[in-house]
C-alpha cells in the first residue's frame, strides 16, 4: 500500500511540474509552389532554382532564340526568315495602296509560295518543301 501512495504522489508532483513546462502552438502549412496554392511570386524563383540544378543538358538542343551551333544552319534560317519578312511587308503594302506582290507562284529558299486573289482577300499558301508542311493565310480586303 505504501508503494501505491508513493507512486501516486510522484505522479502527482510530476504532473504539477510538467504542466508549467508544456507549451503548444498551431502549425500552419504554407505552400511555396504556386501549383499547390503558394504565392505566384515564387514561380520565377522556383524555375531559376530548378534550372540551376539541372545537370542534364541535351547535346542536340538549340541555343537561345532557336539558333543552333552550326553557322550554316543559322545562315539558312536567317535567310528564310528575311525572305518571309520581305514577302509579308510587300503583301501588307499592296493591301494599303503601294505596289506589292502580284498573284503567282514563288519559290524562295525552302518555301513554295502561291499568292492568289479570292473573294475575301489575298490568299497565300506557304509550303515547306523539305517537310511538306502547309500554311494558308488570307489577308482581307479593306
Amino acid at each position: 500500500m505504501k508503494c501505491i501512495f508513493t507512486t501516486l504522489f510522484c505522479l502527482f508532483v510530476w504532473c504539477l511540474l510538467g504542466i508549467n513546462g508544456a507549451q503548444a502552438q498551431d502549425l500552419v502549412y504554407t505552400a511555396k509552389n504556386p501549383a499547390f496554392g503558394g504565392s505566384p511570386y515564387n514561380y520565377s524563383w522556383l524555375q531559376s532554382s530548378a534550372q540551376s540544378q539541372d545537370k542534364l543538358k541535351d547535346p542536340n538542343a538549340t541555343t537561345a532564340a532557336g539558333y543552333s551551333n552550326d553557322p550554316i544552319e543559322n545562315f539558312k534560317s536567317n535567310l528564310n526568315r528575311q525572305i518571309l519578312n520581305e514577302l509579308s511587308r510587300k503583301l501588307v503594302a499592296s493591301q494599303f495602296g503601294e505596289d506589292g506582290v502580284t498573284p503567282g507562284s514563288y519559290t524562295l529558299g525552302d518555301y513554295q509560295i502561291d499568292v492568289t486573289e479570292g473573294p475575301s482577300g489575298i490568299n497565300i499558301e506557304i509550303v515547306d518543301i523539305g517537310t511538306g508542311d502547309r500554311t494558308t493565310v488570307t489577308v482581307p480586303y479593306y
